[in-house]
């Protein structure tokens, strides 16, 4: 599809409607998406506890690209695309590892940490190694965080930091590692899947486990009362009591979204699990339960939820156009220990089960619109934030 033709077809696009199959189905639609939204956005990467040791890495992998995530001998986190600037081969071959030298299996090309060349064998006495170096995209690190950008000049990542340090500080998610790492292949365009996360119109259909302790699931049934004790007990629990939102930027923010929003849980449920109790010790500095759970989110496909206890974070990555992925750490404190502090299948049950049955309802969501007689339908009133991710997404790929 030329670009006028998509253009046009975004234009013809009515208020509050669902997408037009072609959004999930044509490549050049979907090129579009890789260039002009996760090439140029703040993603999650991972966190800085899967590598405490100078040397250790691992991979974070999108649309064909590869990128090496390091610690280097200055305790640095570095983000080094993985292609040799030899002729090209890929460096870092495994998930994960431990260097204290990248070296291109190809022809022994070698990398110092940060990315500088380090050596290479018959080259003649006139080359000079000093130019070359791996080439580096842009890395932020929020409260152990790791957040990295493709675009040759991102939009600032201060305002996010600025904005998000305080409220996240009582969890102290610098001093917390990942107790559990999964990824859920989806059978789906990346949308479908980043779509379903924006709503909650389907959790009770299909998420029980999830709707019977949190309030997002019935919102007619919340009451501001419920609210109001909630929020009441946050800083006496040691948690912020603000919200901050500042979703779908436009060009001069472009990628660098953020938002911060605590909400009730059910009485009765004071954490995302089984039963609604404690399944890891409290975050950071965080006293006590106040019966809420907070919803953040940095970049436009990277959401968390934290509880008192836990957190999950989930990225939404684009492996083809009818394929994608559903990554989520969850993270616990930093001295937690499983077995003796927290049982893993307790702690992963709620969002597994969860995410489980995302990836189904996701899929039958491709399967329903790749067919020639789709045609989308009207959003309902509990989709208001899927219209508004819809709208910026259509805004944002138009040629």
């Amino acid at each position: 599809m030329d670009k006028r033709a998509i253009a046009a077809l975004i234009d013809a696009h009515p208020p509050r409607t669902a997408l037009d199959r072609a959004f999930y189905t044509d490549a050049d639609i979907y090129e579009r998406d890789i260039s002009e939204i996760y090439l140029k956005s703040w993603l999650y990467a991972g966190h800085g506890s899967e590598i405490p040791a100078v040397g250790d890495w691992f991979l974070f992998e999108l649309a064909g690209e590869s990128v090496i995530i390091i610690r280097s001998s200055e305790d640095k986190i570095h983000a080094l695309l993985n292609v040799c600037r030899h002729r090209g081969s890929k460096i870092c071959l495994e998930n994960r590892g431990r260097d204290r030298k990248l070296i291109c299996r190809y022809h022994a090309w070698a990398y110092d940490l940060d990315g500088r060349l380090r050596g290479a064998a018959h080259m003649g006495e006139d080359f000079d190694k000093s130019g070359i170096s791996l080439k580096n995209i842009h890395t932020e690190v929020l409260e152990g965080m790791i957040y990295v950008n493709f675009a040759d000049q991102p939009a600032p990542f201060k305002p996010v930091r600025d904005a998000l340090t305080e409220c996240l500080r009582p969890y102290r998610l610098d001093a917390a590692r990942v107790a559990h790492r999964q990824t859920y292949p989806i059978n789906a365009n990346w949308k479908l899947s980043v779509e379903n996360y924006t709503e909650c119109y389907h959790c009770v259909p299909s998420h029980p486990e999830y709707s019977r302790g949190h309030s997002l699931a019935k919102p007619e049934a919340r009451s501001a009362k419920l609210m109001q004790e909630v929020m009441s007990r946050a800083l006496t629990c040691g948690l912020s009591d603000k919200a901050v939102n500042r979703i779908y930027l436009d060009s001069e923010g472009f990628g660098a979204d953020y938002a911060y929003e605590r909400y009730p849980l059910w009485r009765g449920h004071i954490t995302g699990s089984e039963d609604g109790q404690p399944v890891a010790p409290l975050m950071g500095d965080i006293k006590d339960y106040d019966g809420g759970t907070t919803d953040f989110q940095v970049g436009p496909v990277c959401f968390a939820l934290a509880y008192c206890d836990y957190v999950v974070i989930y990225r939404f990555t684009p492996v083809s156009l009818h394929k994608s992925e559903c990554d989520i750490s969850w993270l616990v404190n930093g001295d937690a220990v499983e077995g003796e502090d927290f049982d893993k299948d307790r702690l992963v049950w709620l969002w597994d089960v969860t995410t489980a049955a995302d990836k189904r309802i996701i899929e039958y969501n491709a399967e329903g619109v790749s067919s020639r007689y789709y045609e989308p339908g009207p959003l309902s009133e509990m989709e208001d934030y899927t219209w508004k991710y819809l709208s910026w997404y259509l805004q944002t790929i138009r040629p």
